[in-house]
């Protein structure tokens, strides 16, 4: 067959492929993916997940909007090497956060599928939010504290409680935000900061404090999870992982209060 039918393949593949890793049929699942040099439609991919997690199951994507904020890392990349006047001038021209409109181009074609999907639902905060598809996406995004990224106040506790699955689709543990759960359940847990973002209109900024999250480990804490807790593949040439979000934090909790205690 010709190139043309590469991608048609490769998607009815992830979909035979999804439940042989483990997905649970009628379960809850939070994927992140990169489709980066696959060919891929994010339709497609979308779908397959769909497909393979029944009527029952609830597909939940990370929807994060690090754009609207002036304390994000992405802010400080952007305007590295702007004057003062141009950093003010940009500040002012910045979008406030709506849940039913704003973007979330960092996140993956993947994610910002999932987001315009038709009946979607999005969590409310304003810089760390959810999107999901599914029978149970309002009940595990509702009720997110603006003021509380991924913690007990979030989609992530609730998705823990649910005991959801956690794909890793051609990315690594390094992305993986449920392990910013066990910074939050850690002890001691880590120091606060300041955030701030854009909401409701134009010039609006709101100013909160929420614990000060890193995830510069998050790769070295993944490559020391129990084999047994981890499914790993390949899926279109690179390395793909599965595993339960429970015992993926409280492994992560433990190992952080160990050696990140050690070394404040």
């Amino acid at each position: 067959m010709g190139d043309a039918s590469r991608p048609q393949g490769v998607t009815a593949r992830l979909h035979d492929e999804l439940a042989e890793w483990g997905v649970r049929p009628g379960g809850v699942l939070m994927v992140h993916a990169s489709l980066s040099g696959t060919g891929l439609a994010p339709v497609a991919v979308r779908d397959a997940l769909l497909r393979a997690l029944g009527p029952d199951g609830t597909l939940v994507v990370p929807a994060f909007t690090p754009e609207n904020s002036d304390t994000s890392r992405e802010y400080q990349a952007f305007t590295e090497g702007m004057t003062e006047r141009e950093k003010a001038e940009f500040r002012t021209s910045m979008l406030p956060f709506e849940p039913n409109a704003t973007p979330c181009p960092t996140m993956g074609a993947l994610a910002e599928c999932v987001r315009t999907t038709p009946g979607a639902v999005r969590s409310a905060h304003p810089q760390t939010s959810f999107a999901a598809l599914g029978r149970r996406a309002e009940a595990l995004l509702s009720g997110h504290d603006p003021h509380c990224h991924l913690g007990e106040r979030s989609p992530m506790a609730t998705l823990y409680e649910a005991d959801a699955q956690v794909l890793l689709l051609r990315v690594g543990f390094g992305v993986c935000t449920a392990f910013h759960l066990a910074e939050y359940r850690m002890s001691p847990p880590p120091p606060v900061r300041t955030y701030r973002c854009v909401v409701e209109d134009k010039g609006n900024w709101t100013e909160y404090e929420d614990l000060s999250l890193d995830d510069g480990d998050f790769a070295a804490i993944g490559a020391l999870l129990p084999h047994g807790l981890v499914t790993e593949r390949q899926f279109a040439g690179k390395q793909t992982f599965l595993f339960g979000m429970r015992d993926a934090v409280d492994t992560a909790r433990h190992l952080m209060s160990g050696y990140r205690a050690e070394l404040t």
